[in-house]
């Protein structure tokens, strides 16, 4: 067993297992609808927590520093392939922690400090570590962003003319806070037309990729970075994968990476998460996975639509992805008052900038939120319809939490936490 008894669990801490019980009840009774998060299958759970934590294992399979890891290898070497299999790409690096370290080691492979990177702007849906002004990302290097126009889609035209200006020795594409798809191939002819290196971080539509319903970068970048944890619904950790147009570009790029996480930027990988990568990238490989990517998607377009009907305002006029980005300055209300209010309700979102935010970023103008969770619960577009309506009379009503709280609860209970 890779368990005791119920009762033994957590020993005698009971501590930390009652928070770890609150919490549990609060996600089986709540909407998590944050698009950044989602719920692991048991196997997940079990890979994660399992006597895999107890060793170090600095290195790479084959060529570790510490005795004792062959099945630590034949784990990671499996990891691997399944990464490369899934995502189309020739080399696979599953060691970083997380998808900021995954995306700092890219820089540490191919960059000197004060090199020219350009990146998406934060408060356009970005992502801090492609050169927002905060960052070490843009501390460390030259840092232009590109954004999005009028419409919030994507300024292409400005994009090609920073390139041109400016350029980067690096372009990154991918977003916390953009609702539609991504142009891959035309984002290689501005990178190939400046010999950028061009990155893909596809951490929040990883899942999307691996399931068919967003098309896959892996043919136009040179590199992909990705969460795990997200639309790939596994353990939260990171992977840097390098495709066949990678190689083309630079043959040793595989070693540069693999020598910018270790001994680059990381010690010892968590070999207890690879574990539980490897389990959910063949979670992700199933059929029953592109059906739930598919439904993702449903879900996100339904519930776009329904919220359009009540008089939302949304970013980009809807959704082709996980995600909505309302624009609530028409409501008069405040992304953090809409959250905690939300929250209150049982549906669980969070405050956002939107593009061209009057507002500071502490107290923003949008919400954003998403599908993946609610849909690995089992709910489908008659659920959407219900959520859309709850949202609409919580933001009108704030005495009306309660009696959304208890609707939220019971229908939870009829769609249950994966087992």
């Amino acid at each position: 067993m890779l368990f005791g008894k119920k009762e033994n669990y957590l020993g005698k801490d009971k501590e930390v297992a009652f928070l770890i019980e609150k919490e549990t009840e609060r996600q089986k009774t709540s909407l998590e609808m944050i698009p950044s998060e989602n719920h692991t299958s048991r196997a997940v759970r079990q890979a994660l927590g399992s006597l895999l934590t107890d060793k170090y294992a600095e290195g790479y399979p084959g060529k570790r520093y510490y005795a004792g890891l062959e099945y630590y290898d034949k784990l990671e070497d499996l990891c691997r392939e399944r990464a490369k299999k899934l995502f189309n790409a020739v080399h696979a690096n599953v060691q970083p922690y997380s998808g900021s370290p995954a995306n700092h080691a890219v820089y540490y492979a191919l960059l000197e400090k004060g090199d020219t990177v350009m990146g998406m702007s934060l408060p356009h849906g970005g992502h801090l570590t492609h050169g927002w002004k905060v960052n070490f990302s843009s501390k460390y290097y030259n840092s232009v962003q590109y954004g999005v126009d009028q419409t919030h889609f994507i300024d292409f035209k400005e994009a090609e003319r920073l390139a041109k200006e400016c350029h980067p020795k690096l372009i990154w594409v991918g977003a916390t806070a953009y609702p539609r798809i991504f142009d891959w191939e035309r984002f290689s002819f501005i990178a190939d037309s400046v010999g950028a290196y061009l990155a893909a971080d596809i951490a929040h539509i990883a899942g999307l990729v691996a399931g068919g319903v967003h098309p896959s970068p892996a043919p136009f970048a040179h590199i992909m970075t990705t969460t795990t944890h997200k639309t790939l619904r596994g353990p939260r950790g990171g992977m840097i994968m390098v495709t066949e147009k990678g190689i083309q570009k630079d043959p040793d790029l595989p070693k540069k990476i693999d020598k910018a996480v270790f001994p680059g930027l990381q010690g010892g990988p968590h070999e207890n998460a690879i574990a539980a990568i490897a389990v959910c990238l063949k979670e992700a490989s199933q059929e029953s996975f592109k059906k739930y990517a598919e439904q993702i998607v449903k879900n996100s377009k339904t519930l776009a639509g329904e919220l359009l009907k009540y008089g939302f305002k949304l970013v980009s006029g809807g959704t082709d992805n996980h995600l909505i980005l309302v624009d609530l300055r028409n409501k008069n209300i405040s992304g953090p008052e809409a959250q905690d209010i939300l929250e209150k309700a049982g549906m669980t979102m969070n405050k956002n900038s939107i593009p061209f935010d009057p507002n500071p970023p502490f107290n923003p103008s949008g919400l954003r939120m998403g599908t993946p969770a609610i849909t690995t619960r089992g709910m489908k577009e008659q659920e959407m319809i219900k959520i859309a309506g709850w949202i609409n009379e919580v933001i009108n009503d704030k005495n009306s939490c309660s009696k959304v709280r208890e609707e939220v609860r019971e229908l939870c209970s009829r769609f249950p936490l994966p087992e």
